[in-house]
């Protein structure tokens, strides 16, 4: 019997130039499913930027990790359009129905995507697609929602808010959570009742990491902390260079700011000569940087589930994160392994406190080690996956298409 066929649905494949949680996320749920027996089809785009979507991969199929990656071209967008409409969703105002489906339309979108699709649909199983603002999963969904199970790593924010978002979670067949207070948020906007969704999350591997080789490859003397990923507002990445360019000031410390990751960064000038732009580096580079730094800075508030935040727990180092995201300071209290901030005072104040009790910050770090390594070994979220898809989508549907009938049948 020919194994179940999962088809997932992502905007950016994940490690082909391109960095984020919800593209790591769905990557490995695919890989590990696929090493798990499914048939697995991963369709995503030609866009290595979200910031432009331009195509700059080529369009085609490759065979990785066990499963068949198809990229297709991202339609031509109306940039003007989607930064006008997403500027007032951002902002609070009233959004036209038409308006929001415009924003999506101009967000990031594939015909030739969608084609593949409503030619396959047939052979999945199920369609897993993510994240949920953008219009490549939404109308995905829209298309066949019976069979889409919805990873949406939702956050509270005004795009949650949109009408198009509740006929979203409205009509999917389900939802994967990342923890807890993702389903929470989701029951709150939306209704959702547990029966329909699932928390999965995603596993990570142990790894060896040393924590002097970041800093003797760098030429780093001082003590830092470490934010990587995107550097945008929505990540909180100005305030984190605000908060420590006024550390050094009034503390006088000589503490140094490394970023790994891709984007822009906006910081004070005087804080320059004292921050390192790592850039994009190797999955070992990361993680020896993150065993080295004194604390894994994590200022957003906007997250559903701290990939990065589990990583710098595995590697040993604590957390410190903004107050306002529930789900890092769940995964901080979880852990016990990290502390968090409201403003700059207590900012001031726990990095002081990490700085001064070398032993503290040691046994923080221990604790979040032993805590990723109980709670997210891969066969542990792999056991969560597949009950979620049973509970979900229990049954492979039947052809979609005629039977052929017996001569002579009118």
């Amino acid at each position: 019997m020919a194994p179940d066929r999962l088809a997932f649905v992502c905007p950016r494949f994940a490690g082909e130039g391109a960095v984020g949680g919800a593209e790591t996320l769905l990557k490995n749920l695919a890989t590990h499913a696929a090493a798990r027996g499914f048939a697995v089809d991963f369709l995503t785009t030609c866009a290595q930027s979200h910031y432009t979507w331009e195509n700059t991969l080529p369009p085609g199929r490759k065979t990785i990790d066990g499963m068949n990656v198809h990229f297709f071209p991202v339609d031509e967008r109306n940039t003007a359009d989607f930064l006008r409409i997403q500027q007032a969703i951002d902002r609070g105002h009233p959004v036209s129905p038409d308006d929001e489906l415009r924003w999506l339309r101009n967000g990031v979108c594939s015909s030739a995507l969608m084609a593949h699709l409503d030619r396959r649909v047939a052979d999945y199983r199920a369609i897993l697609t993510g994240p949920y603002l953008f219009g490549l999963a939404w109308f995905a969904a829209a298309a066949h929602p019976e069979k889409t199970l919805l990873i949406p790593c939702l956050h509270d924010e005004p795009f949650a808010r949109l009408a198009c978002m509740k006929q979203l979670f409205r009509d999917v067949a389900g939802c994967l959570f990342n923890s807890q207070a993702e389903r929470e948020l989701a029951a709150e906007l939306f209704g959702i009742p547990d029966t329909r969704s699932r928390i999965v999350g995603m596993g990570l591997d142990p790894f060896d990491a040393d924590p002097s080789a970041f800093a003797a490859r760098r030429g780093l003397s001082a003590p830092y902390v470490l934010y990587s990923g995107r550097r945008e507002p929505l990540k909180g990445t100005p305030l984190l260079c605000d908060y420590l360019n006024t550390f050094r000031e009034r503390t006088r410390r000589d503490i140094h700011l490394v970023f790994t990751g891709s984007g822009a960064i906006d910081a004070p000038p005087a804080l320059r000569p004292h921050l390192l732009d790592a850039g994009f580096v190797s999955e070992q580079e990361k993680h020896d940087a993150m065993a080295g730094a004194l604390a894994f800075i994590h200022p957003s508030v906007n997250e559903s589930f701290g990939i990065v935040l589990l990583e710098a727990f595995l590697a040993g180092t604590p957390g410190l994160v903004h107050a306002q995201s529930r789900v890092l300071v769940h995964q901080c209290r979880a852990a016990r392994a990290g502390l968090w901030f409201r403003h700059y005072p207590d900012f001031e104040t726990q990095l002081l406190f990490l700085l001064d009790h070398p032993d503290a910050r040691a046994e923080l770090g221990k604790r979040g080690r032993d805590f990723v390594a109980r709670e997210y070994a891969w066969p542990a979220i792999e056991q969560k996956f597949l009950q979620a898809l049973d509970a979900l989508r229990p049954v492979r549907s039947p052809p979609e298409h005629p039977q052929p009938q017996p001569k002579g049948t009118p």
